[in-house]
């Protein structure tokens, strides 16, 4: 039993409890009354061992294996949460996978409901970050990233969503978010990176993101939008790092 407690949350526990203790009750009070019109045919109804024994067998019999199947099927939607969650998610930095993350933004510019309807695609990668694999080992870079994906996340809205499309590379949706923005949460993301206080060995190592970004305010398509934003991240690193470059993608 201590091992299902960890196993199920809280919640599923409480489902347990309502379904179970519903389904006894209703089977209760069933029972009471069968065994009145049972006992009216053949007496003047039921007596009291009578109402005994049809309240205590739906609860003896009744009561547990209704337990066991209730617990049964929140083991199995446990399991089935944790198998798409693991589907979705970047094992190292928690934010969705790649796949996940197209897949999302596909289908929401495929139902925006007006054609006016604005968004924005980021692409944020970090600076220069095989020297940090290079001086502290992967670890210490494994380390790094699920900072600069905690940082990323802090900084965007709850609306938004966060990926980690491979590598150092993390891509950032907005939507309905006009230009500016867009910008104003590019750069409040580039400034949370700078802020991280990143100690390797006790070492200070700086942390630092550029960003490419493409907005749209009209009909928009994830390969187009992926394309601009991968086109102006180029372009933010060739012209220093640690900065913003944004364009209308249409």
């Amino acid at each position: 039993m201590t091992e299902l407690r960890r196993e199920l949350p809280r919640r599923a526990w409480r489902r347990i409890g309502r379904v179970t203790g519903a389904v006894t009750a209703i089977s209760v009070a069933l029972s009471v009354i069968f065994t009145n019109l049972i006992m009216e045919m053949f007496s003047a109804g039921i007596n009291v061992q009578g109402l005994v024994v049809s309240i205590v067998m739906p609860i003896a019999l009744g009561g547990p294996m209704t337990f066991v199947l209730v617990l049964k099927h929140e083991q199995l939607r446990h399991a089935n949460n944790r198998l798409e969650h693991l589907a979705t998610t970047d094992w190292l930095t928690a934010c969705l996978n790649r796949g996940a993350f197209t897949r999302a933004v596909t289908d929401h510019l495929g139902r925006r409901k007006s054609a006016t309807e604005s968004g924005a695609l980021l692409i944020v990668d970090a600076d220069d970050f095989k020297s940090v694999n290079d001086r502290f080992g992967h670890h210490h870079g494994d380390e790094a990233l699920k900072l600069i994906a905690a940082a990323i996340r802090h900084a965007v809205r709850s609306s938004d969503l966060v990926s980690r499309l491979g590598g150092e590379e993390f891509g950032v949706f907005l939507a309905d978010a006009d230009a500016a923005t867009a910008d104003h949460v590019a750069e409040r993301i580039r400034g949370a990176v700078a802020a991280i206080a990143f100690l390797p060995d006790g070492q200070t190592c700086a942390l630092s993101v550029s960003i490419g970004g493409a907005t749209y305010a009209m009909r928009a398509e994830f390969g187009h939008l992926y394309r601009l934003a991968d086109r102006h991240l180029y372009e933010a690193k060739n012209t220093g790092r640690d900065r913003v470059a944004m364009m209308q993608a249409a």
